[in-house]
C-alpha cells in the first residue's frame, strides 16, 4: 500500500501499533493538531491522495443544443444564498488553517474569493479554539469583507466537550455567515487517537441548530452523504447539505501516508474505494429531501462538473484540492482558476439555453453506461 522506498512517514507516528489508537498515550494535543494540519497540507500537495473510485459524473451528459437562441452575454450566474450574493455558483471548500503556511493559503483564497464574488469555507477551527494564538490563521474577513464565509468544526467535537459558547466563539472569530459541521467518521477511525464516539450526535446537532442564530450546514469530507442521512439531518434543523462525495481526495489515503506502522497503513489503504460517488449522493439527497439546499463537492475539477451537479439538483459546487494547488502559488493563480471555472459554467449554460442558475437546475441530463464511453 505504501512504498517504503519513498520514505514518506509523517509526524503522527508510534512504534507500537496499539498506541496509535489510544488517545491517552498521545503527546500534547495542541502540538499534535498543528503538526497534523501541516502534514495534511504537505501530503495533499505532494502525494497521490485521489479516491480509487470516481464521482460518477462521467456517466452523465448534457444534450447539446445546437441552436440555444440566447446571447452568451445574457447568461446570469448570480444567486443569493444565506442572504449573500454569489456571482458564480462556486465554493472554495473547507480546507485548512492552524499553521502559518495555512494562514497564507487562506489569505490567497480569501482575496481571490472577494475579487470574483464566490463563497469560501475554512478548515476546522478546533485548533484556534484550543489555542487562541492560531486564530489569525483563519481570520480572513479583512481580505474578503463581502463574501459568503463558512465557519467549520468537526460535528463529533460536540461529543468531546465542545459547547455552544465555544461554537459561537469560532463563528465570531471569522464573522461567519453559516457554520459547517463536518462528518469524518472514517477519517477519525483511521486517525491516531481519533475521536470515534458518534453516539447520540444527531440530538446534539439538533440542539445546536436551535441555539445558534446562523444556518448550519452539514458536510462530509469525501465519502458522501446518503439520502437517508440527509433526511435525518434536515429534520433536525440543518439548513443545507454538502454531499462531499467520493471521487476526489480520499482522506483515508491522506492518513495512510501519515502512518509509520505498515500494517496500519495497509488498513487505511484498504478504504481507497470507499464512499458514495458525488453524483449518486446528489441524486439521493435531491430525491429524498426535495427542495433542500444541496452543495455539491467531492472530486469536482472544472465548470462542466459543477454545471452537471447543478442540473442534478445542487445549488452550487465546491472545489478543494485544485484551489489548494493554486493558493500555494498566489492570489492571482486562484483568481485565474476561478475565472476559468466560471467561463466553463457559463458556456455549459449557453449550450443548454439556461440563462440562470435556476433554469440550469431544470436541464435534463442523459445517463450513459460504461459501454458507451
Amino acid at each position: 500500500m505504501l512504498s517504503k522506498e519513498k520514505n514518506v512517514w509523517y509526524t503522527e507516528s508510534r512504534s507500537n501499533p496499539l498506541d496509535l489508537f489510544c488517545k491517552e498515550n498521545m503527546p500534547g494535543e495542541k502540538s499534535l493538531i498543528s503538526s497534523r494540519k501541516a502534514d495534511h497540507i504537505q501530503i495533499n500537495l505532494e502525494e497521490d491522495v485521489e479516491s480509487g473510485i470516481t464521482t460518477d459524473l462521467e456517466f452523465y451528459r448534457f444534450n447539446h443544443n445546437a441552436l440555444p437562441e440566447i446571447n452568451l452575454r445574457d447568461i446570469d450566474t448570480t444567486q443569493v444564498c444565506f442572504g449573500k450574493r454569489m456571482d458564480v455558483p462556486l465554493l472554495i471548500s473547507s480546507m485548512t488553517g492552524g499553521t502559518e503556511k495555512a494562514a497564507l493559503i487562506n489569505r490567497h483564497l480569501a482575496e481571490a474569493a472577494q475579487q470574483t464574488g464566490i463563497a469560501m469555507g475554512l478548515g476546522s477551527q478546533r485548533s484556534a479554539i484550543e489555542d487562541s494564538s492560531l486564530a489569525h490563521t483563519f481570520q480572513v474577513r479583512k481580505y474578503a469583507p463581502d463574501i459568503l464565509l463558512f465557519a467549520n468544526i468537526g460535528a463529533v467535537q460536540l461529543n468531546y466537550g465542545f459547547n455552544n459558547d465555544q461554537l459561537r466563539r469560532l463563528i465570531e472569530m471569522i464573522e461567519a455567515d453559516a457554520l459547517v459541521l463536518h462528518l469524518n467518521a472514517l477519517q477519525e477511525a483511521l486517525q491516531p487517537g481519533g475521536d470515534t464516539n458518534f453516539l447520540g450526535l444527531l440530538k446534539k446537532i439538533e440542539g445546536l441548530c436551535r441555539e445558534i442564530d446562523i444556518p448550519v450546514i452539514v458536510k462530509e469530507v469525501g465519502w458522501g452523504i446518503s439520502g437517508d442521512t440527509a433526511k435525518r439531518l434536515i429534520n433536525s434543523g440543518v439548513s443545507a447539505i454538502d454531499v462531499a462525495g467520493a471521487g476526489g481526495t480520499s482522506w483515508s489515503q491522506v492518513e495512510m501516508y501519515r502512518m509509520k506502522d505498515e500494517n496500519l497503513a495497509n488498513v487505511a489503504g484498504a478504504f481507497r474505494n470507499w464512499g458514495i460517488p458525488t453524483a449518486d449522493a446528489i441524486i439521493q439527497v435531491h430525491k429524498t429531501v426535495p427542495g433542500v439546499m444541496i452543495i455539491a463537492s467531492g472530486g469536482l475539477r472544472n465548470g462542466v462538473d459543477i454545471a452537471k451537479c447543478i442540473a442534478l439538483g445542487a445549488q452550487f459546487g465546491g472545489m478543494a484540492r485544485p484551489f489548494l494547488m493554486a493558493a500555494n502559488q498566489s492570489t492571482q493563480t486562484v483568481v485565474n482558476l476561478i475565472e476559468q471555472v466560471a467561463t466553463e459554467i457559463r458556456i455549459c449554460m449557453f449550450l443548454n439555453a439556461a440563462k440562470t442558475i435556476s433554469s440550469l437546475q431544470h436541464v435534463p441530463l442523459s445517463k450513459i453506461g460504461v459501454q458507451d464511453q
